[in-house]
């Protein structure tokens, strides 16, 4: 009962913070059930069907609020089915033990770009230009949904990141949209990991956990978009995902303890400093922002 407590607030933290930033449910919730020694494809599996019904929440939650970009959503959605369905039927052909340092070294490397993105944004208010053609979104949509499945997370990290990053939508409608669009790629990865590794090998008591704690977030994660500060979500969410994925690959790499233990201390304390300085940004962007009257206005893209 205390594992599905436990799993069940994971669910709830994993979607609050991708149902405002666009990003992070599969990737958190993956890297937690690894680190707890879930296998990778166990672990994905779980993650998947269990954001078919967070997924599916929040996206009417999103549309409730004004958040998504139908257009965008209906471009996205077939490419993020087969690519998921795709990347799910890797991901089952390989060795668990093999696959799981590779799959922590990839959810690492999210975690950063993740990290990254959110330091990079600065302080400036972009503007948005025309809505991102189907050019963009379709090789997108099949990229994102293979990583998403084989890591476990990755359609928010990709498509919300290039969303934003083109300048093309505003970014409560990015996550939004993405967000709403991540249903199809959820049950895109899903029949994909039934049809590999049977219903046998899906632990339904870990999909239900994750599943009521993010059903229960996501309404308030996109009511909360437009207010929480993204850069500091963004920071947090990449910080908690690097600094555990860092944990499994140095244990795979048969590290001593003591080394593990200094690498994972050294890590914490890089984390809470990113999260100290996003905060800081956020309060002198804001503070600029009123003396500027609205702040400096860039374009992205």
């Amino acid at each position: 009962m205390r594992k599905l407590i436990v799993l069940a607030l994971v669910g709830l933290l994993a979607q609050l913070i991708d149902g405002s930033l666009g990003m992070a449910y599969g990737v958190t919730s993956s890297t937690l059930l690894i680190a707890a020694g879930v296998a990778p494809a166990a672990s994905s599996a779980a993650v998947h069907f269990s954001e078919i019904g967070t997924s599916l929440v929040s996206g009417l939650s999103h549309a409730k609020f004004g958040n998504v970009d139908w257009r965008t959503v209906g471009i996205l959605a077939v490419p993020g089915f087969l690519g998921a369905f795709a990347g799910a039927t890797f991901l089952v052909s390989l060795d668990g033990d093999t696959a799981k340092p590779w799959v922590a070294g990839l959810l690492l490397a999210l975690g950063v770009y993740v990290i990254w993105r959110f330091l990079a944004l600065g302080g400036a208010r972009p503007t948005f230009r025309a809505k991102p053609p189907a050019a963009m979104l379709m090789p997108m949509g099949v990229f994102g949904g293979a990583l998403d499945a084989v890591g476990g997370g990755g359609w928010g990290p990709v498509g919300t990141t290039t969303l934003l990053s083109s300048g093309r939508l505003e970014p409560r409608k990015v996550v939004g949209s993405i967000d709403t669009s991540e249903f199809v790629v959820a049950v895109g990865g899903s029949l994909g990991f039934l049809l590999a590794l049977g219903s046998a090998g899906v632990d339904w008591g870990i999909v239900g956990a994750l599943l009521a704690g993010g059903v229960v977030a996501a309404p308030l994660a996109a009511w909360l978009v437009r207010y929480l500060p993204a850069r500091v979500l963004g920071v947090a969410a990449g910080g908690l995902i690097v600094v555990t994925n860092s944990n499994t690959i140095a244990g795979a790499a048969g590290l001593a303890p003591a080394l593990i233990g200094l690498l994972v201390a050294t890590l914490f304390v890089l984390w809470i400093s990113g999260i100290v300085w996003a905060v800081r940004q956020e309060r002198a962007s804001r503070y600029e922002a009123e003396l500027l009257g609205g702040g400096e206005t860039v374009q992205v893209g």
